[in-house]
């Protein structure tokens, strides 16, 4: 597979789960990876394991300096960008009644703040033929106990793909939605449990949790000219979750 050849690509939330799993298919069908994420060690094993097509930049999508220090190694390094994987996210649970300031602030500056200004700051690197990917949920679409501002989020980040195809009309860079269901993450992992997150697998229609591969092969589908008369639109990776 050659679809993405040449290609440069930014991953945040890149050194594992989803993120990992759209590196890992990007470099595999030819493109050129840049993986942002906090956690430097994380980060260097994904770097070891996706080998010389793939660089590590640590950072915060929350600090708009670590996102500029970001873009400026990859202008420097590569002169532009083709594809931007925003992925980076968080959640956890809080019930009517227990939401905090803090727990608001962490998820929706992470999962919509963050990603605001990572598009925003890559979009000077973009150019006709670009191609912009959000990571939303069906947590988005669905009503889910204790898990509401996580939920919000990415309800939020839906319309910001709407809004966005709108605002980015005659530059021939497009947006789109790639929306997980239960997947074998580490964070789903930590956040839900496993056998939490095996009981929701089995109520979708496939019958199980999906695998990060499975979302990174349609997020290669989102950043290759496979897709190029779609912008603002959302596909689910959810095994039915969401759809029935």
């Amino acid at each position: 597979m050659s679809r993405l050849q040449g290609k440069t690509a930014v991953v945040t939330g890149g050194g594992s789960g989803i993120g990992l799993g759209a590196a890992k298919r990007f470099i595999e069908e030819g493109a050129f990876v840049y993986l942002f994420g906090r956690r430097q060690e994380a980060l260097d094993a994904a770097v070891a394991r996706l080998g010389a097509s793939a660089r590590a930049v640590r950072g915060s999508v929350t600090d708009l300096s670590d996102l500029d220090r970001l873009y400026d190694t990859v202008k420097a390094e590569r002169g532009g960008l083709d594809i931007l994987f925003a992925n980076a996210g968080t959640g956890s649970f809080a019930p009517l009644g227990q939401i905090t300031p803090e727990h608001y602030d962490q998820i929706f500056g992470v999962n919509v703040k963050g990603l605001v200004f990572t598009v925003q700051k890559a979009l000077p690197l973009m150019k006709a033929g670009s191609s912009i990917i959000l990571t939303g949920s069906s947590a988005g679409v669905m009503g889910t106990p204790q898990f509401s501002i996580y939920s919000a989020t990415k309800a939020a980040i839906r319309n910001l793909a709407r809004s966005w195809a709108l605002d980015l009309r005659g530059t021939g860079i497009r947006v789109n939605v790639l929306s997980p269901g239960p997947t074998r993450t580490e964070l789903a992992l930590e956040v839900v449990g496993e056998e939490a997150m095996d009981a929701l697998g089995s109520t979708t229609p496939i019958g199980r949790i999906g695998d990060p591969s499975e979302s990174g092969a349609v997020a290669a589908f989102l950043a290759s000219a496979d897709s190029s008369f779609m912008t603002g639109g959302e596909v689910f990776v959810d095994g039915g979750l969401a759809q029935v």
